[in-house]
């Protein structure tokens, strides 16, 4: 006698493939509506786990690029739509218009050409939100509109931007108008700092070349963080700044832009006023946003004839450091092409390049002593802004959080190493690197920001973050700190926006489905001055051929 096959929903359940939160959702509808069908909360539970995996949306043609495991039943495309689509839980709009029917949790769109994607309301809204902002802006394309300058590392996109806000500049001067009033920002402190800094050498290039120092005198030199320009309100998610009081600017600069987040995004266009300029800078082959998202390949991905942006894609690798010769492996691993990233790598051709083939633990003699002394180097600064600083230099990158090779684990180690040489003093030891892992409004402390535990003058351990000002840090009682983990070693996810001197990139010993050339990319091109890649050549090859795509409707909406 034949098994009996379950239910979709209690298939994927079983099968370890859903959350506790996705199963809920599912739940909460059944309870509601005992009639509804088993496929439509499957469904249901299914875009919910969509937009825990980075998603917009739930594919209804493609579930097994979601949850692989063997077995499940999955429905036919066409029939699993018709279902949904007479649904009580499920709004079709016809026009990619808001759904107006509130009580409906989930979202199939209708529209010709639609992309045939199952929403969480909420986050189909985000995406019809930043589509519509945009193209109000776009409406506007002279002194306003929407620029897009892509490339990646070193191709000169920051001097690309420093020439086109003095241009706006000498414009406004000649035509008798205001100057623009400019902002500089990114989403994360770490990466506000950066564009700050490649900002102030750029306008440094430009007054050496001969540019008017009047000009070059009113254009920004300092960055900030997204949410600190759109204006943090304690206990809440809305922003000071939104479409009913805009941003006081005329020009509004984003770097980093692949790691903007559907929610962050729809947010920023709407409080960009009309007649200003968004200035969108990014790098389109790095790991899109550690949320919900990939909004600046949706951008890209739209229509020019109906999204009218301005777009500067640049191509040509102008800064290199002269330690580092990186350019040949980003290219090899970009195109997927596993077979020349192994023969550069192996070649030892590439300067400050080192392979460590099959190398599982770093934290192991030859390297280790060399590592802690690093770490041990950070306790030992004259003051935490001077830790901070020096912090950059190195950083272990992960491929995956758990597991031996993993984020985790090897911050274990390592503070326990540290913890053995007497450094230690509790959980939040002096000198330990701490890493924010969800956003605190309070705080003004977001995902990603990095700190140091250190003394202060009375010797008591406080956790410090950068202030608005490289050598005037924050401190805060460790104790009141939101949600963190050490930052010894990081995922390639949490790194994104920075750069460090020398990175450590260990990916793990077995293939995972989070590896991509996406991931390998950004990790490698964290690196300043040293690259160490640390893993097996299949495990390289399994990551090279897999693409972090992201389902997402944001490119057919704008176009």
């Amino acid at each position: 006698m034949s098994a009996v096959a379950l239910p979709l929903l209690d298939a994927l359940w079983r099968s370890g493939a859903l959350r506790t939160i996705d199963h809920a959702l599912a739940q909460s509808l059944r309870r509601l509506d005992p009639a509804t069908p088993d496929s439509v909360l499957a469904a249901a539970a299914l875009a919910s786990l969509a937009v825990a995996r980075g998603h917009a949306g739930f594919d209804l043609a493609s579930p097994e690029t979601l949850i692989e495991s063997a077995g499940i039943p999955w429905p036919d495309a066409d029939a699993w739509r018709r279902e949904l689509a007479v649904s009580r839980w499920v709004a079709v709009p016809t026009d990619g218009a808001e759904a107006a029917n509130a009580s409906r949790p989930l979202v199939l769109e209708d529209a010709p050409g639609a992309p045939d994607l199952l929403y969480l309301r909420r986050y189909r809204e985000y995406e019809r939100r930043v589509a519509s902002g945009l193209q109000r802006l776009a409406a506007f394309p002279d002194p306003g509109g929407v620029d897009l300058v892509t490339g990646g590392p070193g191709t000169g996109k920051t001097t690309t931007i420093a020439r086109m806000l003095v241009t706006l500049v000498d414009e406004a001067r000649q035509a008798g108008r205001p100057e623009p009033r400019i902002a500089l920002a990114a989403p994360t402190g770490r990466a506000a700092e950066r564009v700050a800094e490649s900002v102030r050498n750029a306008l440094q290039a430009l007054a050496n070349e001969g540019t008017d120092a009047g000009i070059l005198e009113v254009l920004p030199t300092s960055g900030t963080t997204l949410h600190r320009l759109l204006g943090t309100i304690p206990d809440s998610p809305r922003f000071r700044h939104d479409a009913e009081t805009p941003l006081p600017f005329d020009v509004v600069v984003v770097d980093e832009a692949s790691m903007i987040d559907l929610p962050l995004m729809a947010k920023l266009v709407e409080a960009v006023p009309d007649r200003a300029r968004l200035v969108l800078i990014g790098d389109p082959d790095q790991l899109p946003s550690v949320e919900a998202g990939d909004v600046l390949s949706g951008i890209l991905a739209a229509d020019e004839r109906a999204f009218p942006a301005r777009r500067t894609h640049l191509t040509k690798a102008w800064r290199q450091h002269d330690a580092l010769d990186l350019a040949p492996l980003a290219n090899a691993v970009r195109e997927g092409d596993s077979a020349t990233a192994l023969k550069l790598l192996r070649s030892g051709e590439l300067s400050g390049v080192q392979f460590h083939e099959d190398l599982a633990d770093p934290l192991q003699p030859p390297h280790r002593d060399r590592l802690l002394a690093h770490w041990r180097a950070l306790a030992e600064a004259d003051n935490p802004a001077q830790a901070l600083q020096l912090a950059s230099r190195l950083r272990i990158l992960t491929g995956v959080r758990d597991g031996p090779q993993g984020a985790r684990i090897l911050n274990a180690r390592i503070e326990a190493m540290l913890a053995g040489s007497g450094n230690a003093s509790g959980k939040h030891f002096h000198g330990r690197l701490l890493l924010i892992t969800e956003n605190s409004y309070r705080h003004r402390l977001f995902n990603g920001d990095i700190g140091i535990c250190f003394r202060d003058s009375e010797g008591t351990v406080l956790a410090w973050f950068a202030g608005d000002t490289p050598d005037a840090p924050r401190a805060f009682h460790p104790a009141a700190l939101p949600a963190h983990d050490s930052a010894f070693a990081m995922t390639v996810h949490k790194a994104q926006g920075s750069e460090f001197d020398e990175v450590w990139l260990l990916l793990p010993a077995h293939d995972s489905r989070v590896l991509s050339r996406e991931l390998v990319y950004t990790g490698i091109t964290r690196a300043r001055r040293e690259l160490r890649l640390t893993g097996s050549a299949r495990v390289i090859e399994a990551a090279l051929e897999r693409h972090a795509s992201r389902w997402s409707g944001l490119g057919w909406r704008l176009g």
